[in-house]
């Protein structure tokens, strides 16, 4: 492509060769304003430069492999997930209030910046907080227990407060540019749906909420799968007044949300510390639960 071109692609936030490949070509024609033909080659060729094609299974097989995964620091509960949480995939943990979302995300944005044979990715970590419920204090216990210095281990933790849903999208939209130039490997959203379930109530609003939420959760998909990085998502729970018996909650954000993790963990309280997490949908691993604890250390195997 010639100079004025590639100056059109940088004046509309497009940087690098990965935020070009994941574009749609209308998206890119609309906001370079170049011909449709001429988005469609770029795109193309951006495509073609990450090898992004046609694969046998065996191939898949053999990428796969070279998925990471990321401690938990408990035990039991990263054996449910098939040894941690996986790189270039979405995991979702959901349940009501004071299950341990934001105690497992808080967990795991400490735990990326260890070494790899310590169970981490010797990385960064961004943390999209749409609640208020980051705490750096949990971040420096947590830090301490694992033997990281706490003040470099929030250092290497990139906060931001997403105000609303529209600014919630807007911030993952920059993260395409930041894991570009950033050696960060974990991206948490803490929580998933709370801005578009305020924003948008009543059935009238329904279909625009899931649209909004559905394109969402495909960036999200896009980042993880690019920049190879584990992406952790937390959702609320809803009640199911036509459920009589089992449980009656249900994740909100119905099927779009279902369809999108690549694991779906159902986080419950037990006695005392303990917590229960369950496998409720995941394509390679098998459905199951476990118990692990909440400890002033941060997450840790439950004491028998």
């Amino acid at each position: 492509m010639g100079p004025s071109t590639a100056q059109k692609l940088i004046e509309a936030g497009y940087t690098t060769i990965e935020s070009i490949a994941v574009a749609t070509p209308h998206e890119l024609s609309a906001a370079t304003n170049l011909p449709l033909p001429t988005v469609q080659k770029i795109i193309e060729a951006a495509r073609e430069a990450l090898d992004i094609k046609f694969k046998t299974a065996l191939e898949l097989k053999r990428e796969r492999f070279k998925a990471k995964k990321i401690t938990t620091s408990s035990k039991s509960l990263d054996e449910l997930l098939g040894g941690g949480v996986e790189t270039r995939t979405i995991t979702e943990f959901f349940g009501e209030y004071g299950t341990g979302k934001t105690q497992v995300c808080h967990q795991l944005s400490v735990n990326v910046q260890l070494p790899e044979d310590r169970g981490g990715l010797a990385a960064k970590a961004v943390y999209i907080d749409t609640e208020g419920t980051f705490r750096w204090e949990r971040i420096d216990q947590m830090a301490r227990a694992v033997g990281l210095d706490p003040d470099k281990a929030m250092e290497n933790i990139f906060w931001i407060r997403a105000i609303n849903s529209h600014h919630q999208m807007a911030v993952v939209e920059k993260l395409f540019d930041m894991l570009a130039k950033d050696n960060i490997k974990l991206v948490v959203v803490d929580s998933l749906t709370g801005h578009f379930r305020a924003e948008f109530p009543g059935r009238e609003s329904l279909a625009l909420r899931q649209q909004l939420l559905n394109r969402h959760l495909h960036q999200l998909m896009r980042l993880a799968e690019i920049y190879d990085a584990a992406v952790v998502v937390t959702n609320q729970v809803m009640a199911r007044p036509d459920v009589f018996f089992g449980d009656p909650t249900a994740a909100v954000g119905g099927h779009v949300v279902g369809h999108a993790p690549g694991i779906r963990v159902q986080l419950r309280k037990s006695r005392g510390n303990k917590r229960i997490a369950k496998v409720v949908d995941a394509p390679h691993i098998p459905e199951g639960e476990t118990v692990f604890a909440i400890t002033e250390y941060g997450v840790r195997d439950a004491e028998q």
